[in-house]
């Protein structure tokens, strides 16, 4: 809903919406951002994610933004209440571990190289190609 107002920015290049569940077209660039979209897809799409990341021959750069837990636990309350009713509406969704998802960057060779606290108990993650 967000890429119409996106693709008026005229510095940048348009986004591009990609589909976990589907075939990536071949991607020739050096960064990719995602936000909010590991605590509203399956694992399994996850998983998926970070293969398309990693298939991505000239990317240096991912940033995750969004929502984790850090072994097993949830930063705030409000996030625990959040990953609560992220499962009541779909069980397959939920606030990620953060280990977890570095293991997905590790196995696609990434490397966690900042975690940034951002508003809203949320956090930035950048990784970076090892």
């Amino acid at each position: 809903e967000n890429l119409p107002g996106i693709r008026e920015w005229v510095t940048d290049p348009p986004p591009f919406e990609l589909d976990v569940d589907k075939e990536w077209p071949r991607l020739d660039v050096d960064a990719v951002f995602s936000a909010n979209t590991c605590h509203i897809m399956s694992w399994p799409q996850v998983e998926r994610m970070f293969e398309g990341i990693g298939k991505i021959p000239t990317l240096k750069i991912f940033c995750l933004y969004g929502p984790f837990s850090y072994g097993g636990k949830h930063t705030s309350e409000s996030n625990a209440r959040f990953d609560v009713m992220l499962r009541a509406s779909d069980p397959s969704s939920g606030i990620r571990d953060l280990e977890k998802i570095k293991a997905l960057a590790e196995r696609e060779g990434l490397s966690l190289a900042e975690d940034n606290a951002m508003p809203a108990n949320n956090r930035l993650l950048v990784f970076r190609r090892s």
